[in-house]
């Protein structure tokens, strides 16, 4: 099991304190950037790092009156650190110190999310392996179709995470990047190798090239892909979902005790947790399109991104976060029910084996149109008067010219059916590396 951390880990990434925190991290390491070249003298970084300090609600009362978060930052750490503060913020504008710190939030919320990701990986496989050969009906259009196991449904899903993770791996790498290149990109009072050398000290890499923001198609991306793994999550929210029904009952959330389904019917127990998961997709879905709306701005750059991305990143990362463990804790303690599985396989008269029929009847010579209607006219009776289709296919007098009731007690055959899949099975969880 992979370790895990704290439901307050990512929301703190998000505080204000942790805020200004990076932003003060980024001015010290520009000062300190500043001085290595012999532009600071290192009596004056080494007061800054001594005095430097903010206190939030301070920051914020100085606001009021300037209108400007990074000057009423400024302004507070200033009068801690006295006139040595003149250092501070030499050549950079705003956005140089916004941005990079929001590279950094994302890059720290990316990476916790990361770890949930692998976290769901190995909670998927260990399930998957559980349930490798239980048997399950598969489903298209919501009708009962051919075998599968519950095993499979788990590895497809599996397999989904592990694209997720990779997604969000390019996702913090794309934003993991800083500038310091001032007011339009163009470093006019400060210089590349400055913005290099913060870049470094702060984890990020220097942006190639910037306006006075880094590009706004860095965090759409990281937003969207955000918004997929959501939907996944919804997604296999949604099938389980359907699995709890009382009609199906295949799978179940797990009901605790003393746990309530109504406040009107005692005998409920319902998905609540998996309809949370769904409803909290669509809120992640929403803010991806919000961030995909930050990409355009005027002139190179405008403020229009900034409200939504103090509201979207952190609402975002969080519900995601939250989203992972809470699928991966319902997960582990999913009640199955493989004889309710294997009732409602047996529930559909044989009908799930009229490919394999049809089959039999091509390789017997027949052409695929009449070995069809043949089939499907045995398959309509047995929906319409209930009656298993091996029985019916045993009286019908056209099939038993092409094949022996022996073969078709072959082909009907539970261990058959359950031998091919279990070869399949095998092959198909090799392949994927479990």
């Amino acid at each position: 099991m992979i370790p895990r951390y704290s439901p307050e880990d990512i929301s703190a990434i998000w505080t204000e304190e942790a805020k200004f925190q990076r932003w003060l991290q980024l001015e010290i390491a520009a000062v300190e950037a500043r001085m290595e070249a012999g532009f600071v003298p290192e009596e004056a970084l080494l007061t800054i790092k001594k005095k430097a300090a903010f206190k939030v609600d301070e920051i914020l009362e100085i606001e009021k009156e300037t209108k400007h978060d990074v000057i009423a930052f400024l302004t507070n750490v200033a009068g801690y650190t006295g006139p040595d503060s003149r250092y501070i913020h030499e050549g950079l504008t705003s956005s140089d110190v916004v941005d990079t710190s929001l590279a950094m939030q994302m890059r720290d919320a990316g990476t916790i999310i990361l770890a949930d990701i692998e976290n769901l990986i190995a909670v998927l496989a260990k399930r998957a392996v559980e349930f490798k050969y239980t048997l399950e009906m598969g489903r298209t259009h919501g009708i009962h179709a051919e075998p599968t196991t519950f095993g499979l449904k788990l590895l497809l899903w599996h397999e989904e995470m592990r694209r997720n993770l990779d997604r969000m791996k390019k996702a913090v790498n794309t934003v993991s990047v800083g500038k310091i290149s001032g007011a339009v990109g163009t470093y006019q009072h400060l210089s590349p190798a400055i913005e290099t050398v913060v870049c470094q000290k702060l984890g990020l890499e220097p942006s190639s090239i910037s306006t006075q923001i880094l590009q706004r198609d860095r965090h759409a991306e990281f937003a969207t892909t955000l918004a997929i793994i959501a939907s996944s999550i919804e997604k296999f929210s949604v099938e389980l979902r359907h699995l709890q029904r009382t009609e199906v009952r295949e799978a179940e959330e797990f009901f605790s005790k003393g746990q309530k389904g109504s406040s009107a019917m005692p005998h409920k127990r319902n998905p609540i947790t998996f309809e949370r998961l769904t409803g909290l997709a669509r809120v992640v879905r929403s803010n991806s399109i919000a961030a995909m709306e930050n990409v355009a701005l005027w002139h190179e750059r405008d403020i229009s991104h900034s409200s939504v991305e103090r509201i979207i990143m952190p609402d975002s990362t969080i519900a995601l976060c939250y989203m992972l463990r809470t699928f991966s804790d319902s997960l582990e303690t999913l009640l199955v029910y493989p004889e309710r599985m294997e009732e409602n396989f047996n529930s559909s008269y044989g009908l799930t084996t009229s490919q394999t029929l049809l089959l039999a009847l091509t390789g017997k010579g027949l052409t695929r149109e009449d070995a069809y209607r043949l089939v499907q006219r045995n398959a309509m009776e047995s929906w319409s008067k209930k009656i298993h289709l091996r029985d019916l296919v045993l009286q019908d007098e056209e099939i038993l010219r092409h094949v022996t009731p022996e073969e078709i007690g072959e082909l009907f055959s539970f261990e058959n059916i359950l031998g091919k899949l279990r070869a399949s099975v095998d092959t198909i969880f090799e392949r994927n590396g479990l």
